[in-house]
């Protein structure tokens, strides 16, 4: 009786591990059901926030979700999440990847996987007209403005700058404003903006030339799923040979919106990439 049931378990086991390994794999599974669940912020503009008329996601990362899934072969469905939720819906498996303009950084990478980059995030120093031409060695030690807990803030200590952090962007930009800081810390696309609100005041102020840090913004998905991360990859290379990633850029935040944003970087590997990680 017991070489019976030893041999059914030989026989057994290959077709359980069979059905395990399946299970594990999120591409195959992604391919069974013929959808690919893509996670994006619930209200972020431009990235993925509801129509005013439709009530519908729209925007950068909803079309590049839209595009990927179409260049995998499968239907699209997205899945809202917040900013504090979004590396949770990944890490957990409740969703199949992330688009959420993700910088990668080292906090992350241990928690997620990241496709290759498609387009590289600066973070910039903004500063009065008058230090414009300043080198970055220039304002170390000196007081820079923040946003409290951002990737802006780490930049800041990255250069040698002596971070003053406020709760919101509209504080610490006021900071700058005010004479309080010598510069104020964020994203090239917010940078544009606040450059132009100041103008308005009357104010001339100027992005810094040399970026405070890179952030390269890629795909997250769930550690250990090589398939989907391999499929994702080549699906982001055939995107960007075919235009469709500079469309949507220009559609959403390119030289023609009010982000005058110039697409300068192609879909590269991560490894290639020569930056200092923030946490």
């Amino acid at each position: 009786m017991r070489i019976k049931t030893l041999s059914y378990l030989a026989l057994a086991l290959p077709a359980l591990l069979t059905v395990t390994a399946v299970k594990a794999d999120m591409l195959s599974d992604i391919k069974a059901r013929g959808e690919l669940r893509c996670a994006v912020y619930s209200d972020v503009p431009p990235f993925s926030s509801p129509d005013p008329q439709t009530r519908q996601l729209v925007g950068m990362d909803v079309d590049l979700c839209t595009a990927l899934a179409k260049q995998m072969g499968v239907k699209l469905q997205l899945m809202p999440t917040s900013v504090e939720a979004r590396i949770a819906v990944i890490a957990t498996g409740r969703a199949d990847v992330l688009i959420a303009n993700l910088a990668y950084t080292k906090t992350r990478g241990s928690q997620i996987q990241f496709s290759d980059p498609y387009y590289i995030a600066k973070e910039m120093l903004l500063v009065k007209q008058a230090n414009a031409d300043q080198p970055l060695s220039y304002f170390k030690g000196k007081r820079i403005s923040a946003t409290k807990g951002t990737t802006s803030e780490q930049s800041i200590g990255l250069k040698g700058g002596k971070a003053v952090t406020f709760q919101d962007t509209a504080s610490g930009f006021l900071a700058l404003e005010q004479n309080k800081s010598v510069g104020f810390v964020t994203n090239t696309m917010t940078a544009i903006k606040l450059i132009t609100q100041a103008k308005k005041d009357g104010i001339e102020l100027a992005m810094a030339k040399e970026p405070m840090a890179l952030e390269p913004i890629g795909i997250g998905m769930k550690k250990g799923e090589e398939s989907l991360l391999t499929s994702v990859n080549a699906s982001l290379k055939a995107m960007d040979d075919a235009g469709t990633i500079d469309s949507i850029w220009n559609t959403w935040i390119g030289p023609n919106t009010e982000y005058k944003m110039v697409r300068e970087d192609r879909v590269q590997p991560l490894s290639s990439l020569k930056f200092e990680p923030l946490e």
